[in-house]
């Protein structure tokens, strides 16, 4: 049933009476109270459990990470917890205040006077709805990097370069943003009952071109990329490639220090257009051996087929969600009972895009436990083919540098963190050091 008439068959009157007590209403925000709390309480969780032990080193780490560090990565753990607590408040705010509380229908109501043709108002409305969410946001972002960030030591970032990431950022997203919201409302509008269908196939072509572009031409638009120069670290990198059969356009540093200290590394692209990436700080606190042990995980996650299952999930994800939407926007009810009078297109694809997250945030622990199921996996791999001791020496480190707590809330990281646990992680790598010696 086409979007328009469907919403034909719901008098007005109807609305204003049932929509403070209809079902959906209701259940939306049950669900937003509820992910809300449960944040809250995960967050508290960790609160305590990061202050309780804040100040012993954990037995296991007391001859690599001093009282100092731990104490700092406690503070730090601690101030982003409530930034964090700010932000799950502003969430459950913004989504309320553009749902039921009218955001949407007075954006779309502010470009009727423009008297744009349907698909370039539907266009404006969502660009307009994204810019304003992300200007909420802005000022919790810009504590974080000038606040917090900066107070322990890790912002390299400039006033003069946040602004310039933003409206590269900004631009990026228009350019390859823009035509694909107009081909998914175009679809939306005209292409009936099984739009969904179609816009998926169109999502499915651009999720992989954006994966295959990133290393070679955005990534560069934001960071410099060199080639691995020091001669004996690049001949057992390319030895350890060799060994794990893996082809790509190199090894590569990134300059991170322009922004962080924070040290990292990752595996970005797909076909040809495979990079491993070590940011330069990353680089300049760990020996040859460590590098060679970080650089067989990330080949891990290649070799052991994750890239390829998370993006495949991804898109069957996006399937069921565009299958889901596409229901949802032929229901003249889920408009009006989310505070949108005039069912339309991009109404029903901003509010799917606001209600949906409080629905699926329960599932982020089975999420988490996948992610640290593959890091796991990607640990032994290393084990095999370099060393699981150095791994573990480089990971300690990592954790002293970024300040990663060493005590996080058992419950809280099983809910979020991608990574093991430092305390599991590392004897699980002293036990498959002895078993690979």
């Amino acid at each position: 049933m086409p979007i328009i008439a469907a919403a034909a068959k719901l008098p007005a009157a109807a609305v204003v009476i049932t929509f403070p007590m209809h079902w959906f209403t209701q259940l939306f925000l049950l669900f937003l109270l509820l992910s809300t709390a449960v944040r809250s309480w995960l967050n508290q969780r960790q609160r305590q459990a990061v202050l309780d032990h804040r100040d012993a080193v954990p037995a296991a780490f007391a001859g690599q990470i001093d009282l100092a560090a731990h104490q700092k990565a406690a503070d730090y753990t601690l101030s982003l917890s409530r930034l964090g607590r700010l932000d799950m408040l502003l969430d459950a705010v913004v989504a309320m205040g553009m749902t039921i509380g009218g955001g949407i229908q007075w954006l779309d109501r502010l470009w009727q006077a423009a008297q744009l043709p349907s698909l370039w108002h539907g266009t404006a409305v969502v660009i307009t709805a994204v810019l304003l969410m992300s200007a909420i946001g802005l000022p919790l972002s810009l504590y974080r990097t000038f606040g917090i960030e900066a107070r322990f030591g890790f912002n390299r970032t400039t006033w003069v370069t946040f602004v310039v990431d933003l409206l590269k950022g900004l631009a990026l997203s228009l350019v390859l943003g823009v035509p694909l919201l107009y081909v998914i409302l175009l679809l939306m509008e005209r292409a009936g009952d099984g739009w969904w269908l179609y816009a998926w196939v169109i999502w499915s072509a651009f999720t992989l071109f954006v994966t295959w572009a990133f290393p070679t031409f955005i990534a560069p638009l934001f960071n410099k990329f060199t080639p691995l120069s020091d001669e004996t670290l690049r001949q057992r990198t390319e030895a350890l490639l060799e060994r794990c059969g893996f082809a790509s356009k190199g090894v590569f540093v990134m300059d991170g220090s322009k922004r962080s200290v924070h040290g990292n590394a990752y595996f970005t692209g797909v076909g040809r257009n495979k990079r491993i990436v070590f940011f330069d700080t990353l680089i300049e606190r760990l020996q040859a051996p460590e590098i060679e042990a970080v650089l067989a995980h990330e080949l891990g996650h290649f070799r052991l087929h994750h890239v390829r299952s998370r993006l495949v999930l991804s898109l069957l994800m996006g399937l069921g969600g565009l299958a889901l939407l596409g229901a949802l926007a032929a229901w003249p009810e889920f408009y009006h009972a989310l505070g949108v009078m005039q069912p339309s297109p991009h109404a029903a694809l901003l509010l799917f895009m606001l209600v949906l997250p409080p629905f699926t945030y329960f599932f982020t622990p089975v999420s988490a436990w996948w992610s640290r199921k593959h890091e796991f996996e990607a640990d032994e791999f290393a084990a095999r083919h370099a060393n699981a001791g150095e791994l573990a020496v480089a990971l300690v480190k990592l954790y002293r540098d970024n300040a990663t707590t060493l005590t996080p809330d058992a419950l809280h990281s099983a809910f979020y963190d991608s990574h093991p646990p430092a305390l599991i992680r590392i004897a699980r790598l002293q036990q498959l050091r002895l078993k690979h010696a």
